[in-house]
């Protein structure tokens, strides 16, 4: 998925209204996945390169249209998930322990202090090499 073109739809705005409203819908990978590259973004050790996938695959996730439209019941976030998880993989080298324990705490007020043990997010760090 080429994440460039999507790029113009982040905004930081967007990304905390789009989680606010839909977290529970979209599920702890989702979001966690999302926060993942957001505190990435905010990273000073994050490359512009790997900004610029960043903010295809947030922007992605806010827009309201997709492959797989966000409505549908279980299968809503699948493609948003692909693209986050593909950037991930791709800027894996930006998101260090301090990234991971933003992300994890923001995840707790989403979903409570359990969410981090949840095997979805460990499935997610399984995926980045500190």
């Amino acid at each position: 998925m080429d994440n460039s073109k999507y790029e113009k739809h982040y905004s930081e705005q967007g990304f905390w209204s789009k989680l606010g409203k839909y977290a529970k819908d979209a599920g702890a990978k989702v979001v966690y996945s999302g926060l993942l590259l957001f505190y990435a973004l905010q990273s000073p050790k994050t490359s512009t390169k790997a900004k610029i996938q960043i903010y295809g695959a947030l922007g992605y996730l806010i827009l309201p249209i997709d492959i797989v439209p966000d409505l549908l019941p279980v299968v809503g976030y699948v493609d948003d998930l692909g693209a986050l998880m593909l950037a991930i993989g791709a800027v894996a080298m930006s998101i260090d322990s301090s990234v991971k324990q933003k992300a994890k705490d923001k995840l707790k007020d989403f979903f409570g202090e359990d969410a981090v043990n949840n095997q979805d997010i460990i499935d997610v760090d399984a995926h980045i090499v500190d």
